[in-house]
């Protein structure tokens, strides 16, 4: 999902205040994509890595570091560690979810193949290991190779929920947390770690990054039924067309009568999609508040990130983040 490009944008503030921090890290970035044997990895990371993404995960990184006092250069170290396991995780859901497009542009997989994407998406996540233990932080270690761990539970959880209509939100928020929230997590929360801030301030950055991720993921199933391809970066409807059990048809599945029911059942259990159907369920969605009530959860987690800021240190970042809680989920106001 993608972020406003507007230089008004939190986002966009948040970037240029780290804009040294966020240059040495595409710099790095750059160097540990490389491979001296099998060009085929330099070429598939690049596709995706040099393809605009915010890098909105290592900014949380640098940002929580800064924020927290930190004057070392083990920070860009664990934000290109979060950048790696950020795209390896893209290049597999996009063999997952059978993709044609992401970030505005073809998938790797669709441009070259399904082996190649899974292959250099290992690869990557063996180079995010090695780039995090060279802070000789165990502590940084065990929380990203904890959130490595649930983000793959996450993605497997979600095979098993989706298609299947009895999915209700205690599920689909586990399904969040795993495969979203647990990397904005970590991302923040390392970043107060190897500042060496006190335990209540590492903990807010935790329970900001998980919020937010949780706020971010809201939106971008809401978007899939109410948004634009070019707001999301990928096809609106991606998410009705396979079938995955979100917030907006939980909560329009709740309030559906009989009829409708069948409908639900016809496209998401069975799969038997037709011409107008997406917009028949968008329809549903609109009449039974579906769209609204995801946006009404989404606010509250928004709501939850920006609170958990009060405990860190009065400082123009911390501004920065409690905007780009509320940006996130403005954009669907």
């Amino acid at each position: 999902m993608g972020l406003d490009d507007g230089a008004r944008s939190p986002h966009d503030r948040l970037a240029r205040a780290l804009s040294d921090d966020m240059a040495a890290v595409n710099a790095l970035i750059r160097a540990r994509m490389s491979s001296e044997h099998a060009p085929r990895i330099p070429e598939v990371t690049a596709h995706l890595v040099e393809a605009g993404g915010k890098r909105l995960r290592p900014l949380l990184t640098l940002a929580a570091a800064r924020l927290c006092g930190y004057r070392g250069d083990h920070h860009i170290r664990l934000a290109a560690t979060v950048e790696f396991i950020h795209t390896a995780t893209l290049l597999h859901d996009d063999v997952v979810d059978e993709s044609h497009r992401r970030r505005g542009r073809p998938t790797a997989n669709l441009l070259w193949d399904n082996k190649s994407s899974v292959l250099v998406g290992d690869y990557l996540f063996a180079r995010s290991f090695q780039l995090m233990t060279e802070t000789g932080s165990m502590a940084v270690l065990s929380i990203l190779s904890d959130a490595a761990a649930m983000i793959a539970e996450g993605e497997v959880l979600q095979l098993t929920a989706a298609q299947n209509l009895s999915t209700g939100e205690e599920t689909y928020l586990r399904v969040v947390r795993g495969k979203t929230a647990a990397l904005f997590a970590a991302a923040a929360e390392v970043g107060g770690v190897i500042a060496g801030a006190p335990a209540a301030q590492v903990a807010a950055l935790r329970t900001y990054g998980d919020a937010l991720g949780i706020a971010f993921q809201m939106v971008d199933d809401l978007l899939d039924y109410g948004g634009t391809s070019e707001t999301i970066g990928k096809n609106t409807g991606d998410d009705f067309r396979e079938r995955k059990v979100t917030l907006p048809v939980i909560r329009a599945l709740a309030r559906a009568d009989v009829d409708e029911r069948a409908f639900w059942v016809r496209v998401i259990e069975k799969g038997q999609q037709t011409e107008g159907d997406f917009v028949a369920a968008r329809a549903l969605m609109v009449r039974h508040g579906a769209l609204e009530a995801t946006r009404a959860a989404a606010l509250h987690w928004s709501d939850t990130a920006r609170a958990a800021l009060a405990d860190l240190p009065d400082d123009p970042l911390r501004g920065m983040l409690d905007d780009l809680a509320g940006f996130v989920v403005a954009r669907v106001a």
